[in-house]
């Protein structure tokens, strides 16, 4: 209980300032004292409120009965009548109780319900005066006394440290938010219904790791009890989804959390969903063409638009081929230099200083151009990009190009300005792929998997790998401003 609240003298607290919980509890007491349950098991719903909204077409005035339930969200008495909004999982549905048809008595109970109360009604649909459907109610029942008020500004939450902490009212009063969720359901609905029409097998992973792979990032630890060793909460789903493809599993996908123990900021929170798929006898080619398909299939089902407008205005175009550019050609464009790769670290320091960009001279040559990269390039890649080739020392996962042993076939795709997925033409030579962990583990940036590569010397086929956020997805799909309106309950720092 916050330390702003009160306590009343039977010792139910009430908000600062306010008797309202106080009211709501006597109006409890009320109802248990005369016999009535305040808390039902159930009602019959017979269709939530879109669904009895479509039954009274346009040019009728009257329609059948139905029997429909939510919290109420708008409350009009007027006199011997009232009007009052119904919220559930379908929308809002209005409601008009008349004393007349319900009874003196279930009027005068009527007449104490509170905003965000629980009631099933059930009443023939007739069209009001303004044209709006309506139930008029023959019968109407609480089911879930409410007894805290609903925030007073109907439009949402202000506070967004509120919003975060208590989302369940964010969702009630928040239309905009409550239809956000609803299309992250959609969206990752059709991202499995993509990967199955294309024979892809959905599988689950462990959570909990010896060994953390896949990424180079902390993971969160823990200590298994029952076994006294510790344990790693994954900070990737790669490394067993490839143990599939050495089992025979030629296509597997996940859709999975994954956690990692780093910094919060608008687009990165320690607990996110990924998707990460594998396919053999394909490659970062393979996995091009099946991004863009998926990504273009979910906007069109999820959305009904391939053209996605932006807050700012801009409308980024989904349709058709997307723009393919190197990680090399981007880079020089940006520095405006033909022999940055050639430049030595002290030069490419000097460099970034004079462009404006904030570069921690302990980085690695190759992590300094990759800052130049994340700070410089991909802000302005609004349009969907597939960046190509990046720097081999980037990936440990991935096969080395043929034609430039100095990056690895791999591509990062951006849209809105941040990364969406990345994918591979997968490592499947256990020798190479031992050296270049060898070489992580060298520089404390990711732990030696040996079963990893036990099972990879067991042979995997050829194959493409790709990972999604989906978090970042839905974050432009939606036009979220920040990645925790996209996830229902973000990490924060307890109260």
């Amino acid at each position: 209980m916050s330390e702003q609240d009160k306590k009343t003298p039977n010792g139910q607290s009430t908000l600062d300032g306010s008797d309202q919980v106080a009211v709501r509890q006597a109006k409890l007491d009320g109802l248990c004292e005369s016999g009535s349950n305040p808390f039902e098991a159930n009602w019959e719903q017979s269709h939530v409120s879109t669904e009895a909204v479509s039954l009274l077409p346009p040019e009728e005035e009257v329609g059948p009965e139905v029997s429909v339930a939510g919290r109420i969200i708008a409350f009009r008495l007027m006199g011997k009548a009232a009007f009052l909004k119904l919220l559930d999982r379908g929308g809002k549905i209005q409601a008009y109780v008349r004393r007349d048809e319900i009874g003196d008595d279930e009027y005068a109970s009527f007449k104490k319900l509170d905003l965000g109360d629980f009631i099933g009604v059930r009443g023939p649909l007739f069209r009001t005066k303004t044209g709006e459907v309506t139930v008029r109610a023959k019968e109407y029942r609480l089911v879930t006394k409410a007894l805290r008020p609903l925030p007073e500004k109907w439009h949402g939450l202000s506070d967004s440290d509120q919003i975060y902490r208590q989302r369940y009212l964010d969702l009630v009063v928040n239309d905009e938010s409550r239809e956000r969720f609803k299309t992250r359901s959609k969206i990752i609905r059709e991202i499995r219904e993509f990967m199955w029409s294309r024979d892809f097998v959905e599988v689950e992973t462990p959570m909990l790791q010896a060994v953390s792979g896949g990424a180079a990032a902390r993971p969160f630890r823990t200590h298994f009890n029952a076994l006294d060793c510790d344990f790693n909460l994954r900070i990737a789903l790669e490394l067993h989804l490839k143990r599939m493809l050495v089992g025979g599993f030629d296509r597997v996908f996940e859709v999975g959390r994954v956690f990692r123990n780093e910094g919060l900021s608008r687009r990165h929170n320690p607990e996110f969903t990924m998707l990460e798929a594998y396919q053999a006898y394909s490659d970062y080619r393979g996995m091009m063409e099946l991004t863009r398909s998926l990504i273009q299939q979910v906007a069109e089902r999820a959305l009904g638009t391939l053209q996605v407008e932006r807050p700012e205005g801009e409308v980024i175009d989904l349709s058709g081929d997307w723009r393919e550019a190197k990680y090399k050609d981007l880079i020089l464009e940006a520095v405006g230099t033909k022999d940055w790769f050639e430049l030595p670290k002290a030069q490419k320091l000097e460099k970034t200083q004079a462009m404006g960009i904030e570069v921690d001279p302990e980085l690695e040559d190759f992590e300094i151009t990759n800052d130049v990269f994340e700070k410089v390039i991909e802000p302005t890649l609004v349009q969907p990009t597939f960046v190509t080739h990046i720097p081999r020392e980037l990936c440990p996962l991935a096969k080395v190009t043929q034609s430039d042993p100095s990056t690895i076939d791999v591509f990062e795709l951006c849209i809105n300005g941040q990364e969406i997925a990345p994918a591979y033409s997968e490592q499947n030579d256990p020798g190479v792929q031992r050296d270049a962990f060898l070489k992580q583990v060298g520089e404390e940036t990711q732990e030696l998997d040996d079963d990893f590569l036990l099972a990879l010397e067991h042979g995997m086929p050829p194959a493409g790998g790709m990972g999604m956020g989906i978090d970042r997805l839905v974050i432009f799909l939606t036009k979220a401003a920040n990645i925790r309106d996209t996830i229902l309950f973000p990490t924060l720092r307890p109260l």
